[in-house]
């Protein structure tokens, strides 16, 4: 098989003439960024978080526990005279057990895994006649030791990938394959050398490569050996996981008392955070669970995903029937969607911290972009498994126009496309950039022959920088001056940027 590492991330060539505004431009206003309707409204806005299936007729509608991602029935074709040419997508994993840390003191039921197991084994790869048992960690507790964790008890660790959370990730897998072998073409079939074109990556997260098994199993009805490509711990660019100081600290800030919003958020908050408390036995102290509502939003959220009960308030460590009801669930929920929005899109500051720490991922984006369209060798699709975090970096340096907290299995999808023959794009609205003839910027590439189309929940991404506005059919080159100057080609600004040597 082809080595991708050095092919994938080569330097490529790139002079990019047309002027691109990169400034922060702020989403619409929506009740989801408004705290207002955050606090006092019913319900989260016909979103789901308390099951994996939507309905066919809702598909499209936001589901927490299961997003919407491309899917056959729904899927829109490009005009015939557009040629797909490379797809990357990446995507959140799918739904798991809670965080440890995002647990109440004390729990008032178990939470197992028996039905599932957890491979860890390491194997030769080739003749080698010494081959390994398929041992998988099956979680158990001790009667004799004395010790016990706070929080979650049970088989499961926190988090893995659930039983469910499996089942979803073969079933978007196999609705990926359905998409781009059986109505597009695109993709190799199943009996042919589609090893060979398609790269899966993972972080060093291990339900990343437990989504990924599952996945890709679902894609190509395969449960041979697959490489999944992997960065290294602590210079992971997908998670990611580099040290961007600067970033961290933009981040921080946003979530700190110096942003006047965050600060309003958390004391309009303080009777919420006050009932939960109660019922939770979470200390008003703890400051996990008080900077932000995440902690209780994943708690909650985890609960509803697998079906299992709200809590309920522990008397001498009995349930009483004073429990946390939807209403007081569905609070948590509209707040935690307010807060992604303001740390990823409605904080002037977000672009800047979104850019610097997400930035070596879209620079390596970008080149594999340009190596398709200079026709170098190098695979059709790419896979990216990765986390909340990670997509809602790639949203905030998207400038989507609506932001949300992405859910289970969220996906962005790059669609690369190729229309024949030269051309001249002019300025429009949309985009504000005029490209002409075979000024491409580009060295050896009509860039201006080469598109890029956007999806997000399996329809086109609207994004609120005037130079990208509805990412239908892109131009390419448009996308890929954007992205360089905001991180550089080859991510050149990044590290100055997150050292602090470079302006921001």
């Amino acid at each position: 098989m082809t080595s991708w590492a050095s092919l994938l991330f080569s330097v490529g060539t790139t002079a990019v003439a047309q002027k691109i505004d990169l400034g922060w431009y702020p989403p619409s206003n929506t009740p989801i960024n408004n705290l207002t309707a955050a606090l006092k409204d019913q319900g989260v806005y016909g979103f789901i978080f308390n099951t994996s299936e939507t309905p066919d007729d809702r598909y499209g509608t936001y589901n927490w526990c299961n997003m919407p991602h491309v899917r056959e029935s729904e899927y829109i074709k490009p005009a015939i005279e557009y040629e797909l040419k490379y797809v990357e997508l990446v995507q959140r994993h799918h739904k798991r057990t809670p965080y440890a840390s995002n647990a109440f003191p004390i729990e008032s039921y178990h939470w197992d895994c028996n039905d599932q197991g957890l491979y860890y084994y390491g194997r030769h790869l080739g003749s080698n006649s010494k081959q390994p048992a398929k041992g998988f960690w099956q979680g158990y507790i001790s009667p004799i030791n004395p010790y016990m964790p706070s929080g979650w008890v049970g088989t499961c660790q926190f988090p893995q990938i659930t039983s469910a959370g499996l089942d979803d990730s073969w079933v978007h897998g196999r609705d990926l394959y359905e998409v781009y072998h059986n109505l597009l073409g695109f993709l190799p079939g199943r009996d042919e050398d589609w090893r060979s074109k398609i790269v899966y990556r993972v972080t060093q997260n291990t339900i990343t490569s437990q989504v990924a098994g599952m996945l890709i199993s679902g894609m190509w009805e395969t449960t041979e050996s697959i490489p999944l490509m992997i960065q290294g711990v602590g210079v992971d660019s997908l998670e990611p996981q580099y040290s961007c100081s600067v970033g961290a600290n933009l981040f921080d800030t946003i979530k700190s008392s110096s942003n006047a919003a965050w600060q309003d958020h958390l004391d309009a908050a303080a009777d919420l955070f006050s009932t939960l408390d109660n019922l939770s036995g979470v200390p008003p102290n703890d400051s996990g669970f008080h900077a932000s509502f995440d902690h209780y939003f994943d708690n909650l959220s985890a609960r509803q995903c697998h079906a299992k009960p709200l809590p309920c308030k522990l008397e001498d460590g009995l349930n009483s029937t004073t429990c946390v009801d939807q209403t007081i669930a569905d609070a948590v929920y509209r707040m935690g969607q307010w807060e992604y929005s303001q740390i990823y899109r409605d904080a002037p500051t977000s672009l800047a911290a979104s850019t610097a720490t997400y930035g070596v991922w879209i620079a390596e984006l970008s080149q594999n972009l340009r190596n398709v369209m200079a026709d170098k060798e190098g695979p059709i699709y790419f896979h990216n498994i990765a986390h909340d975090g990670s997509v809602s970096r790639l949203l905030g340096i998207l400038q989507t126009d609506v932001m949300v907290w992405p859910g289970m299995g969220s996906e962005v999808v790059f669609e690369l496309y190729r229309r024949s023959g030269k051309m001249t794009v002019s300025a429009d609205s949309s985009n504000g950039t005029s490209i002409g003839g075979d000024n491409t910027g580009i060295e050896g590439v009509n860039a201006d022959r080469y598109f890029v189309r956007v999806l997000f929940g399996g329809k086109p991404l609207k994004s609120s920088s005037p130079n990208l506005g509805l990412l239908d059919m892109v131009p390419a080159e448009i996308l890929l001056e954007y992205f360089d100057g905001l991180v550089g080609v080859n991510a050149s600004l990044i590290v100055g940027k997150c050292n602090g040597t470079l302006p921001i």
